[in-house]
């Protein structure tokens, strides 16, 4: 049965969020906060973990739409191609905040992500899953426990969410309610803003 954790995210207990890369780099799974709904993910660098949550998604890895969780844009040249000035600015702008970009993707992408020509990047404006993906080193591999077709308490609700997903993952954080909304998507892989899909993110704001 997963660990049910803690965490504040006003500050992050350092043992705690110890405790949950001990599992990541396990190749174990966890569901966590961020600014928008909880999400499930691993680590990105343990191609067999990822496959299991492209099972529990019921996708193959090589068609799963994930999204690369950051700490901040440092980690991005490591998984983006050369980036221009003007597409650096939206995301100095927006980031940490609740937008997954759309990125051109680096020839450095994991092995599983090797034929990708882009890559959903997301800096949360969120202090528990910042501290995870610093602490482990490198991202975390993300998608989110939201259902279109499902949109009921369990995800904003960390117990709910436990008890939903304890015989699937190996840990749940509880870092307090959830949002029901889901981040905005936007494309900026040839230049262009292209809005995917309005979410949490205020076009605005851009």
């Amino acid at each position: 049965m997963a660990q049910f954790v803690k965490i504040f995210e006003e500050n992050p207990n350092e043992r705690e969020i110890e405790k949950v890369v001990k599992v990541l780099k396990k190749g174990g799974l966890i569901i966590y906060p961020t600014d928008t709904v909880y999400g499930l993910g691993c680590d990105i660098t343990n191609t067999k973990a990822m496959e299991k949550v492209a099972k529990i998604k019921g996708v193959k890895l090589n068609k799963a739409k994930f999204s690369f969780i950051c700490s901040d844009l440092s980690n991005l040249s490591d998984y983006v191609k050369q980036i221009d000035n003007s597409t650096f600015k939206i995301l100095k702008r927006a980031l940490p905040g609740p937008y997954t970009f759309i990125l051109p993707g680096s020839t450095n992408l994991p092995k599983a992500f090797k034929h990708r020509s882009t890559v959903g990047i997301r800096v949360p404006d969120n202090n528990i899953v910042r501290d995870l993906v610093k602490m482990l080193g490198n991202p975390i591999v993300s998608t989110s426990i939201y259902d279109e077709d499902d949109l009921v308490e369990y995800t904003t609700d960390p117990e709910l969410i436990f008890e939903k997903w304890k015989d699937i993952v190996d840990v749940v954080i509880d870092g307090g309610y959830g949002d029901n909304t889901p981040s905005t998507v936007i494309d900026l892989s040839d230049g262009e803003i292209e809005i995917v899909r309005e979410g949490k993110g205020s076009i605005d704001d851009l």
